[in-house]
């Protein structure tokens, strides 16, 4: 465990347990410097201690990049979300975190949670305060219906290519995952005049190089979920992996996480890669991508809408007000677009990768709150 940390943090690791219930889960608090911790929660069957580390540092990181003020943090639950006994291990969770919860951490959505998992993760806690993502009949603003984190990645792709001199009406772009990102990522470039040349979920892969139709894809989605590659009749069947060799200007990795290492960085065809989903590629593979000119948007950077509209939801949460979509919608494209070209700039001028600088940048905000704050070691 003591592997963990370093002089960013994390400040505390709570593991928690349910014997009657069977639940095991873990919450990272790993940077306060900014703010109260605040970060998704997910629910996989091989969750780990490491690997919600690893997310609590990407929000803490993430959080800074878009100059909001809270911290990073991260919880995740080992069960599967489609058993039966889902409610009874997340109430279980929330129950066991009651010291941290709402004083230290808010809930909020990731891999595995809804909606409606939101709204019991609220009336666990006892208050609005406890949660973020809950239904819109409870005065919250559901992300996965809007999309939000979607909107976002697709507005950082049309400001990257506008930073390269490029129209996004004359890209075509490959999303690798299907799910709430990838689906709203697909219907935002779309409506941008984009060709959704290739998408992949867990079933499988399309492709069609004249475009596929989002509309459709988006209506089979809500039928039958990752089964809709097999209902989908105008396109060429792909193997897993095969949408990163596809043909496309853009490429949007909107899945799992470390998906893209060297050798497969090596053959990207992509003119831009959009990371939707957190932690996709290695450091090795970031500098390769930048050496061979292709362009990256960094996760924390691209998929940091549903932490704008987090920041936005809270805000009206602590004024009584119901979230206004249309504010959120125009903060997320400001923050996004805007990180997104001062990052693809300072990545030229510096010569070092965009993940690179950008960290750099979110380093140095969370370094002068710590100092702020005394948090710094002392110097002798």
């Amino acid at each position: 465990m003591f592997e963990l940390i370093d002089e960013w943090g994390p400040e505390k690791v709570v593991c928690v347990s349910d014997s009657r219930t069977g639940m095991r889960g873990v919450l990272v608090i790993d940077n306060t410097a900014r703010g109260l911790g605040k970060g998704g929660t997910r629910m996989t069957p091989t969750v780990t201690v490491g690997e919600v580390a690893r997310l609590a540092r990407n929000m803490t990181w993430k959080w800074a990049a878009v100059d909001l003020f809270y911290g990073g943090a991260k919880a995740g639950i080992q069960a599967d979300p489609a058993a039966g006994s889902k409610e009874a291990v997340l109430r279980s969770f929330v129950r066991a975190l009651r010291n941290e919860v709402p004083e230290e951490y808010v809930f909020g959505l990731d891999v595995g949670l809804t909606e409606n998992d939101a709204a019991i993760m609220l009336d666990e806690v006892g208050g609005r305060g406890g949660a973020v993502g809950t239904p819109n009949a409870l005065g919250g603003l559901p992300y996965d219906q809007l999309g939000v984190t979607g909107y976002g990645v697709a507005e950082a792709a049309d400001a990257a290519a506008q930073t390269l001199g490029l129209t996004t009406a004359s890209l075509s772009v490959s999303i690798q995952g299907f799910g709430a990102v990838g689906a709203a990522t697909a219907q935002r470039l779309a409506e941008l005049g984009a060709t959704i040349v290739a998408i992949s979920t867990s079933r499988g892969g399309l492709h069609n190089p004249n475009g596929l139709d989002v509309a459709a894809l988006l209506a089979l989605r809500e039928l039958y979920g990752d089964q809709l590659v097999e209902h989908y009749t105008d396109a060429k069947p792909l193997a897993l992996g095969e949408e990163f060799a596809v043909a496309a200007d853009i490429l949007v990795p909107a899945a799992l996480q470390d998906v893209i290492g060297v050798e497969l960085a090596r053959t990207l065809p992509a003119t831009i890669v959009v990371e939707g989903a957190n932690l996709p590629s290695s450091p090795d593979a970031q500098q390769v991508l930048f050496d061979r000119g292709i362009t990256v948007v960094p996760d924390f950077i691209a998929n940091a809408g549903g932490v704008v509209a987090a920041a936005v939801a809270m805000d009206a949460r602590h004024s009584g007000l119901r979230p206004d979509p249309v504010a959120v919608f125009e903060a997320i494209s400001s923050k996004l677009r805007n990180g997104t070209t001062q990052t693809l700039t300072a990545s030229q001028h510096q010569a070092e990768t965009t993940h690179q600088v950008a960290r750099t940048a979110a380093r140095a905000r969370v370094r002068e709150a710590m100092q702020l704050r005394g948090r710094l070691p002392a110097t002798v």
